[in-house]
């Protein structure tokens, strides 16, 4: 266990860690081209350092409910196992099988760790196989987006879930294994219907182009008829009681899941539109896979601009915005655009980071 970095300062360090990897990036991308064996082997040992490194400090994190939300709860939950109670619940019951079958020969420290590699190999996954030698690109912009860190010490059993739709998203050509890999997410958490119908949506229609519409109207019918929105969904269930719950539960004293209009949050949220609307309409990209993650992405945010002014909406804003990084990078490693693209993947990935870092020291 990492028990000699102070609780407070635990994401701190781990946010300015990641301040130097992006400026370490976009020094060396002035510097070289991105296809020179030297940048290669600068972006292939930096994925691997980032992607060890990351797993062994979020997976021996101190148990703390302060600090790292859920991890507290969860780990109750373990030691609970490991002297023999049974899995009684029905909600996400693969999360709790999972545990169960972990707690006699693994500690909690152990589990945790094993938690986050499962979290981070999907992104690594997805990376390679998308974009070959250049997946340390697409890595880094999923680990420096906005809700990586929480979603890997807090919200475990969300963040695992929606990996396991990225990995399947892998073998989008197998319809077997992606299908399998999606019960997996939604077995983990039930709020994956969302992505899951989403997606499947694009196999029957996938322009873009009205799907676009569809996001951008979706804006005044929140701030017209909000109320509506939240009582519909909340009536509706959005798959179980738990979820309906974040709709309409009070707020507590605190709490960052706040009420509201949140144009931060939609301002965020247009990171990835502008960026398919751009590679598409703009530069004319056409990528039958793109399309898909681009429309399910849109589909699932335009959800969330819905419900924005529910409490804790954010939870439900996560089931787009783990895939923003992805919509934002992916048209930059698959096709030339620019004379000197190198230097402006960095000067995005630059951008992206700073939103968070930015909001974190003069926001939050």
């Amino acid at each position: 266990m990492i028990d000699f970095i102070p609780l407070q300062h635990y994401f701190e360090l781990y946010l300015n860690v990641l301040l130097i990897f992006t400026l370490l990036c976009f020094l060396h991308s002035a510097a070289v081209p991105i296809y020179s064996k030297k940048n290669l082997s600068f972006t292939h040992f930096s994925g691997y350092f980032l992607f060890i490194s990351i797993v062994l400090y979020l997976g021996l994190r101190p148990i703390s409910g302060k600090y790292f939300g859920d991890t507290n709860t969860y780990a109750a939950y373990f030691v609970n196992y490991a002297y023999g109670m049974p899995v009684t619940t029905t909600k996400d019951i693969l999360f709790h099988v999972f545990m169960k079958f972990c707690s006699p020969f693994m500690s909690v420290h152990v589990f945790f760790t094993l938690c986050v590699f499962l979290y981070v190999f999907p992104l690594y996954k997805i990376s390679k196989e998308l974009f070959k030698e250049y997946w340390f690109y697409a890595l880094f912009m999923f680990i420096i987006s906005f809700s990586f860190y929480s979603y890997g010490v807090n919200g475990i059993r969300n963040g695992l879930a929606t990996s396991f739709f990225l990995w399947g998203v892998c073998y989008n050509k197998n319809k077997v294994l992606l299908s399998l890999f999606f019960i997996l997410s939604i077995s983990f958490h039930s709020s994956m219907y969302l992505p899951v119908i989403a997606y499947i949506i694009t196999y029957f229609y996938n322009n873009p182009k009205y799907f676009l519409y569809g996001w951008l109207l979706c804006i005044p019918l929140s701030l017209a008829l909000s109320s509506v929105w939240v009582s519909l969904f909340s009536s509706l269930g959005f798959a179980d009681e738990r979820l309906a719950g974040y709709l309409s539960s009070e707020m507590e004293e605190g709490t960052f899941s706040n009420t509201g209009f949140r144009w931060d949050f939609l301002f965020l949220s247009s990171f990835a539109v502008i960026a398919g609307w751009y590679f598409i309409f703009k530069k004319n990209y056409k990528d039958k896979l793109y399309f898909q993650l681009f429309n399910t992405y849109l589909l699932c945010n335009g959800f969330w601009i819905l419900v924005i002014k529910a409490n804790f909406s954010n939870r439900f804003a996560y089931l787009s915005w783990f895939m923003m990084g992805l919509i934002i990078i992916y048209p930059f490693l698959k096709q030339r655009f620019f004379k000197n693209q190198h230097l402006i993947i960095a000067k995005v990935m630059l951008i992206y980071f700073m939103f968070s870092y930015l909001l974190y020291y003069f926001y939050i």
